[in-house]
């Protein structure tokens, strides 16, 4: 468009748990359209966490938000060129953005993970981040840990 923003699309909150969270996680998780097998990857997932699950006072959909929060960043880098040089510029990331990039990265790193199904691989991934561990926790550090190391710069921000 050329004109203006696109106007943000409501989402309907899901089935089971009534939250739009869910509907945006599960609409990341979704291949080829296919909302309904991923809504069934999702709420297999949490049966499996709620088997699993150590905090007994804690529900699944708890501990899995409770994961996304732990996955998170705060702070990320952007490029910026400031005459010849590119510089890594650390800048606060906006609440919306923060979410997306916690949703895509706990996705992307629990569909690399070796169990059999996806329900398996996405409960243990979300286990592992409510403990603060595991491959998607392990990238929020490492994007926290450059713009720590890139603060010099942060004067350069636009």
């Amino acid at each position: 468009m050329r004109k203006r923003r696109a106007k943000k699309r409501i989402l309907l909150p899901d089935p089971k748990f009534n939250d739009q969270l869910v509907t945006r996680f599960v609409n990341n998780l979704m291949w080829d359209g296919k909302k309904s097998t991923a809504f069934k990857v999702f709420y297999d997932a949490l049966d499996i966490v709620e088997e699993r699950k150590t905090d007994e006072e804690k529900s699944s959909l708890e501990i899995w938000k409770d994961a996304l929060t732990n996955v998170m960043p705060q702070v990320e880098v952007r490029s910026r060129r400031v005459g010849g040089a590119t510089f890594q510029i650390p800048m606060q990331i906006r609440p919306d953005r923060k979410i997306s990039m916690a949703i895509k990265w706990l996705i992307s790193y629990t569909r690399k993970r070796n169990e059999k199904t996806m329900a398996q691989k996405l409960a243990a991934e979300i286990l592992a981040a409510a403990k603060e561990e595991g491959a998607a926790v392990k990238k929020r550090v490492d994007v926290h840990k450059m713009a720590e190391a890139n603060k010099a710069f942060s004067h350069f921000r636009f």
